[in-house]
């Protein structure tokens, strides 16, 4: 098992590949101030270059939060160029964590609430547990969501529901999240890992240069050139090493033998 270095995650690997990255401020209900931003950031660029990393799983320590959203603290003083300043900083994060090239699950477990939910949605697939819940209450604060949320909550359950959700401020509990599209699957409390862990075990049994290239492409879908981005990409991965494997051992009746090349 391999582990990182930080002040506010926790990030070990275990001998499948599978990461498990913790936000680890559970006094703050792990709170994203802008420490766990840039280490977030710089975590992320880490699971990039570990060969021996090949998916993560997003959770919060302790029992009560995922993240329950920004630190408040931070924000306070902002003033308009600074708070554009800080969206902009919030949205590369996430997008860093949106276009990681390996899947990253997120384990919902507990209040996921403004960056939280925003965090959870930038991951590629979401595993609430029973005391999950997710809000964007950003409006209360005179404030709207900032790090992402305007734009990912609509993709994911529909532009009727993320406009109430958005405008009232109102909390979605896991069963909800689930109905709507928000979450892939809800697990009982403290089962959310394990859930993860078997999902990325599945994954895992596949080209890693075609999940990073699927990943890529159903990304590209919502910036409004998907199908030519899909086609492009799947010329791509026609031309690798592990497609040639793929296709061979699938025709000869075996299990392949992925390289990542």
């Amino acid at each position: 098992m391999k582990s990182y270095e930080f002040e506010t995650l926790l990030l070990e690997t275990d001998e499948d590949g599978i990461a498990v990255l913790t936000i680890n401020r559970p006094d703050k209900l792990n709170a994203l101030n802008n420490t766990v931003l840039e280490e977030l950031e710089e975590a992320v660029k880490s699971i990039e270059k570990d060969d021996d990393i090949g998916a993560v799983i997003i959770t919060g320590a302790g029992e009560k939060a995922f993240v329950a959203g920004a630190d408040i603290k931070e924000l306070n003083t902002l003033n308009k160029k600074q708070g554009e300043k800080q969206s902009a900083r919030g949205q590369k994060v996430f997008f860093a964590v949106e276009n990681c090239s390996k899947p990253i699950i997120a384990v919902v477990n507990g209040y996921a609430l403004g960056g939280g939910s925003e965090l959870a949605m930038a991951c590629h697939i979401r595993i609430a547990e029973e005391n999950a819940v997710f809000g964007l209450p950003e409006v209360g604060l005179g404030l709207i969501p900032g790090y992402g949320g305007t734009q990912r909550l609509p993709q994911l359950v529909g532009k009727s529901k993320a406009m109430e959700m958005i405008l009232t401020g109102g909390q979605m509990k896991a069963e909800e999240a689930k109905n709507t599209g928000l979450a892939g699957y809800v697990v009982p409390q403290g089962a959310g890992v394990e859930k993860a862990k078997d999902l990325a075990s599945k994954m895992l049994k596949n080209g890693p240069v075609a999940l990073s290239k699927a990943i890529e492409a159903v990304n590209s879908g919502f910036r409004k050139k998907g199908f030519s981005d899909e086609a492009e990409l799947f010329g791509e991965l026609c031309d690798t090493e592990d497609f040639k494997e793929g296709t061979s051992a699938f025709l000869e009746k075996r299990k392949a033998n992925f390289q990542g090349r």
